[in-house]
This record gives C-alpha cells, sequence and structure tokens, in this order.
C-alpha cells in the first residue's frame, strides 16, 4: 500500500479535529487546512504548558506541549534490500513516484530549522541510493541553525562512500545489520552482504565517525538467540547497539504472532547484567540508553509497545513524495509539496503556518496496542 497522497485547497476553513485525530491517526486532507487558524477545540500548547507563544514563535509545538526539533527526511522511497520483516517482496516501482527534488529538499529542511528543529535524519528506503546524496548533505549542513545531521543507512555502500558523506557534512549514522551470522543476514535482508557492512564500519570509523548506532530488529526464531553475541561485539567497539521491538506495520499477522519479541524482556536481561540507564539529552531519538562500566558500547532499546512512548515525542516525518507525517503510524498525510515550488518568502512562511497548524492535530499516542498501525504497508515507505 503506498502512502495517500492528499491535497488541500485554500479555501476550506479551519476544522476541529475529528474524533479519529484524538483516538490517534493523522487528519484527512478535509480536515486539515491549507491556511493556519487557531483550533479552538483542544487547549492551545502555549496554555497548557504556561508560556505566552504565538505562531511567529520559531518553534514548533503540540497541544500537549510537546517540542518538535528532530525531522525525519526521507529522500527516497527506493530500497535494494527486502527486509522480512519490511519490504519482503523487495521495492516495487509503480512508474509515478516523483521524489522531492535537491531543491524541495533544502526548502522543506530550511522551513523546518527557522520553527527550530536542531537536528536532521535522512531516510529512505535507502538514501544512498540517490545519486545526489553527497550534494544533498552538503546543502543542509550549510543551513544555519541545524546542530546535527545524521543518516540511516542498510550499509551496502558505506566502505566506497562513508569518506565521501563525512566530508561532505553528515556528522554520524546508523547502520542496520539484523544478524552477525552471514547466513542467518541473508535470510532476514535477502542480502549477501555482512562482511562489507561490517568492512563498511571500519571504513567510517576511518573517515572520521565517532560512536555509530547499528539497527537491529530482534526477532523470536531468527535472530534472538544472537543477542549475547550482539553484546559481546560491542564491548570494545564504539558502538550503540539499539535492539528495535517488531512492530506490526503491514507485515502478515502469523509473521508478527511468530517472530514478536517484547523489548521489556530484553531490558530486564541487561538490567539483571548491570546496564544501567542513560540520561536522554533533548533530541535523542525514541531508544532507551543503557551502559555498562566494562563495555566500550551502549544498548539501546525501542520499545514502541511499552508504557509511555509516546510522552516524550520529538519527532516530524516528511515522505520522499513531500507529505508530512505526524506520527509513524497515523492515517495519512499532510500535503507540503505544493508550498515547496520556488524561494518565494510567502511560501516559506506559508510553510511555516501549515506546520504549526498540522501538530495541534497530532494526538497524544499511537494505537499500536490496539492492533492498529495505520496505514503503513511498510517502515519504508516514510522511512521508520
Amino acid at each position: 500500500m503506498s502512502i495517500i497522497e492528499t491535497s488541500l485547497a485554500p479555501d476550506i476553513e479551519s476544522l476541529r479535529p475529528s474524533a479519529e485525530s484524538l483516538r490517534g491517526s493523522t487528519p484527512s486532507p478535509a480536515n486539515m487546512p491549507l491556511s493556519v487558524q487557531a483550533d479552538t477545540s483542544r487547549p492551545a500548547a502555549s496554555q497548557r504548558s504556561g508560556a505566552l507563544q504565538s505562531l511567529a514563535e520559531p518553534v514548533l509545538v503540540d497541544s500537549f506541549a510537546r517540542r518538535f526539533g528532530y525531522l525525519r527526511l526521507s529522500i527516497t522511497d527506493v530500497c535494494n534490500f527486502r527486509c522480512s520483516y519490511c519490504l519482503p517482496n523487495g521495492y516495487k516501482p509503480d512508474g509515478s513516484r516523483d521524489f522531492l527534488s535537491r531543491s524541495e529538499l533544502l526548502r522543506v529542511a530550511r522551513t523546518f530549522v527557522s520553527l527550530g528543529t536542531r537536528k536532521i535524519r535522512l531516510t529512505g528506503g535507502e538514501p544512498s541510493m540517490r545519486r545526489d546524496l553527497e550534494a544533498i548533505i552538503g546543502d543542509l549542513r550549510a543551513l544555519p541553525g541545524l546542530e546535527q545531521l545524521v543518516m540511516t543507512t542498510n550499509g551496502y555502500r558505506l566502505k566506497e562512500r562513508a569518506a565521501l558523506w563525512r566530508s561532505a557534512g553528515l556528522d554520524s549514522l546508523n547502520v542496520s545489520i539484523d544478524s552477525l551470522d552471514p547466513r542467518q543476514f541473508r535470510l532476514i535482508t535477502g542480502e549477501n552482504r555482512l562482511g562489507e557492512i561490517l568492512a563498511g564500519l571500519e571504513a567510517a570509523w576511518a573517515a572520521g565517525f565517532g560512536t555509530i548506532k547499528v539497527n537491529t530488529v530482534l526477532l523470536k526464531g531468527l535472530n534472538h538467540h544472537e543477542f549475547d553475541d550482539f553484546l559481546c561485539w560491542i564491548k570494545d567497539q564504539p558502538i550503540q547497539l539499539r535492539f528495535i521491538e517488531l512492530m506490526q506495520t503491514g507485515v502478515a499477522g502469523d509473521y508478527f504472532a511468530q517472530h514478536h519479541l517484547r523489548g521489556a524482556e530484553l531490558e530486564q536481561q541487561l538490567l539483571r547484567q548491570g546496564w544501567q540507564l542513560k540520561a536522554r539529552a533533548a533530541e535523542d531519538g525514541p531508544a532507551r540508553v543503557y551502559r555498562h562500566a566494562d563495555y566500550v558500547g551502549e544498548v539501546g532499546l525501542i520499545m514502541p509497545y511499552g508504557a509511555g512512548f509516546c510522552d516524550s515525542c520529538n519527532r516530524l516525518r516528511v515522505s520522499a513524495l513531500g507529505q508530512l507525517h505526524l506520527c509513524l503510524f497515523g492515517d495519512g498525510g499532510i500535503e507540503l509539496r505544493d508550498l515547496l515550488a520556488s524561494d518565494d518568502p510567502r511560501l516559506h512562511q506559508q510553510l511555516q503556518q501549515r506546520l504549526q497548524q498540522a501538530l495541534q492535530f497530532k494526538a497524544k499516542a499511537h494505537q499500536l496496542h490496539l492492533g492498529d498501525p495505520g496505514i503503513r504497508a511498510h517502515l519504508a515507505s516514510i522511512g521508520g
């Protein structure tokens, strides 16, 4: 299922959030106006926090007083891996995917930074499938006010391109590695590339990247037995190993039932082994990060089914097609591309306004625990 494209007519009046949006979905086009007007049906973020704020202030804040300084910017839907939990049948181009251009990406990023975004993560699909990736990195790195520019990759071009990405201005990397066993890696990802990806980590360190985050979806019956092997691997390696709990975001229900492993179980294992929770920084992602005195590396746990997972949400997503997604598990996207056509200051201002109003529709929490993953056919579709 592809992302639903939306269009917003300029003469639509501002509507109150529907019961569906309050439940956990993203507003539909009919419920999302082009121009920004105050929604009086819900207390404004300024009222809830007690601070005086106006739409002119450089800030993105929702009606629950959560501030959003972290943008996940997808630059392509294309991915060359066939991960069993994401794209088991591989990426299927339909001939109509017109991804954001380099100039459009810069305009949307510039607007987010003008509203207080300090961290941008480039995602996909697989970002390195873009031939102009280094140019995109350079464009974004030059934005005044942007503090962190990071990227998530499957690592298949890491060995040959790490130095170029670093020179272009990339600050840090997340690399997906779902197994340390070449055979199991191939079974999960559909690719026999573990050796070259591990060599890519060495190339990244040589290029000047510091601690590298490694993303691992731990799957019961497939790679969960490697938990201790992964811990041994990071004992002397500057790696933050992030175990991601399997999410039911379009994968078959029987796959989820067979392979879902609760993150809370892993957390208890870490605590029993003496790992201690690390304080969370303002622009950190959703991982609960643990340290151990005997390890160079760290362990992060991303547990979307855990209580309070959404309480500290600070992330927004823009898809490769130019739609804003308030939540990875929402029901639709809010069109931004019509305001990315040029550098006209009026379009910039309208885009600021649209983003600020859209946040007043952001739900308090997702509904994964109720079996509702929204419309996500796969995480690759909006850079999950």
